[in-house]
Order: structure tokens, then sequence, then C-alpha cells
């Protein structure tokens, strides 16, 4: 199953959209667990979606870090890297979990998110999160 996977990374790379949407099942069905009004179902939406992708990152590059099979769900890690058509760096990093049945992925959740542009310490993370801020914990190399 991770070879589907190997092979979809390739043609996002060489921004083959017609290889990519051969992978996808006609009805697939994509979520975004945490963007719910993202989802949506069928082959001509992600051909829709990453014929956007290609001419809004016409340097667009995927990285597959990692992938791991589990059953008929292939677990992978991506890195998305390029420059927007408007100048703007585009950076994208997070997991999906695409399910895999006769050589055709037929669903994925995907849990990629855009890179903060600016660093955030921990602490303030934390707070945004929790409307906490944590104690900072004293240096043990002082």
């Amino acid at each position: 199953m991770s070879e589907v996977i190997d092979t979809l990374a390739a043609a996002l790379n060489a921004h083959d959209l017609e290889g990519a949407a051969a992978l996808i099942h006609e009805d697939y069905r994509s979520e975004q667990p945490a963007h719910p009004g993202a989802a949506f179902v069928g082959r001509a939406q992600m051909h829709a979606n990453w014929q956007a992708m290609f001419a809004g990152i016409p340097d667009f590059h995927a990285e597959l870090i990692r992938s791991v099979d589990d059953g008929d769900t292939t677990w992978s890690e991506w890195s998305w890297s390029g420059t927007r058509s408007d100048g703007q760096d585009f950076k994208v990093r997070g997991v999906t979990l695409f399910e895999l049945r006769n050589g055709k992925i037929t669903a994925g959740r995907l849990y990629m998110e855009e890179v903060d542009r600016l660093a955030v310490p921990i602490e303030e993370a934390v707070e945004n999160l929790s409307g906490q801020r944590p104690d900072t914990p004293p240096n043990p190399q002082q």
C-alpha cells in the first residue's frame, strides 16, 4: 500500500494532476477533522482542489517523510512547501491517514496545517490553548 502513497508523492512533485487523480477512487471521501467544513466527496473535487494548488503554488513540493501501513490504512507524514503566486511562502506539515482498496485511495483523513510563520514560545502556545500560562521551570543547565 505504501507504493500507492509513494506514487502519489511522485505525481504531486511532478505536478501530474492526472497521475495523482488516477490513484483516487471516484467516490473518495476526504475529511479534515480540525476543519470539518472542508470535508468533501469525490475524485472531481480532489482534481479541482489540486488544480488550484498547482496553479497557486507553481513550485509546490511534497516531501513524504515516512509512511506505515496498518491494515487497509496508510499513515503518512508530509511536509509541503513552495512559493505562492502572490510571493508568500507556503509551508504545511502534517499527517494523513489514507484508506486503500484495490490500489485506489478510497478515503483520507488529513491533519495538515500551515506552519506558523512566527515562532511562538511553548508558554504562549499553552496559554492560547488553555487560557492559562504555565510556570517556566528552572533551567537545569544554569
